[in-house]
């Protein structure tokens, strides 16, 4: 292993007990980037983000488990921020399959070692960071002992056709894609909209980045007053068109376009707990 901090980016704007560095493995192709907390040798929490977001964004929360004795570690996963090393090709010519669960996995098994721990006291994902978090804990119980799930549920490990064997017809699946785009408001799942060619120059423009994004964490929160979370009744398109339309979005909208429908004055309240400082990173 070897640590070293990155002349490619200026630090982070951090304060005491946090600090970031760069960890290499031969046993990977990625350099990590991680913030850290507390002493090494205590009990390792490792906390994964989600989309879209960095291991800065844990920054609030290092402080708390290292006060608790706890060396905490935050890591920007592969795809993301300041960690390098992923296939950065185009979107016809990335191969997808570097980004599969069992690598992201690996990925965390590859960094703990490096860290000089060969296990794992507690895993918390947020969001995305949860799909990642869950399918540590299955996989590898012995290495990752207890798992924090935030914002995103568990579902159930993958599964395969079952027995099917000696049938001759499959019933087919629904096309909730198709059922979304034909409601008299047509609409698109926002997950369907992130695999597309479109969302990353949606996303990520630099033009005006810092008032969607301020805009975007902004309706997800509890100020917005437009949330309100509850189950639904069945996975159909009726139903799904009930969500804000930053998860369904309309059919012939990006995010932004999709965001700035939803939005109202109260974004201003999102400065209480985001700075203008902070989202600048």
């Amino acid at each position: 292993m070897s640590s070293t901090t990155s002349s490619h980016f200026k630090s982070l704007p951090l304060h005491p007990p946090l600090s970031e560095r760069y960890i290499t493995s031969s046993a990977s192709e990625l350099s990590y980037h991680i913030l850290e907390a507390g002493s090494k040798g205590n009990p390792l929490v490792l906390l994964v983000h989600g989309f879209p977001e960095l291991a800065y964004s844990w920054r609030k929360c290092m402080p708390g488990f290292a006060e608790a004795g706890y060396y905490t570690v935050a890591v920007d996963q592969r795809g993301y921020g300041r960690t390098t090393g992923w296939d950065t090709s185009s979107f016809e010519e990335v191969d997808l399959g570097t980004f599969s669960v069992t690598n992201l996995v690996r990925d965390l098994v590859v960094l703990v070692n490096a860290l000089g721990y060969r296990q794992v006291d507690c895993i918390v994902g947020h969001d995305f960071g949860s799909v990642t978090a869950s399918l540590c804990a299955l996989t590898r119980p012995d290495f990752f002992h207890k798992v924090v799930l935030m914002s995103h549920p568990f579902k159930g490990s993958p599964t395969l056709p079952f027995d099917v064997s000696s049938k001759t017809e499959s019933i087919p699946k629904r096309d909730i894609h198709h059922d979304l785009a034909s409601l008299p408001n047509p609409r698109k799942h926002y997950k369907w909209y992130y695999s597309t060619r479109d969302a990353n120059s949606d996303m990520a423009a630099s033009d005006g980045l810092q008032e969607f994004l301020r805009a975007y964490f902004y309706l997800k929160s509890a100020d917005w007053t437009g949330n309100n979370p509850h189950p639904l009744e069945a996975w159909t398109a009726e139903e799904l068109a009930k969500m804000p339309l930053y998860y369904i979005m309309p059919l012939d909208s990006g995010m932004r376009e999709s965001v700035r429908k939803e939005l109202d004055n109260g974004v201003n309240e999102s400065q209480r707990w985001l700075s203008d400082f902070e989202l600048d990173v």
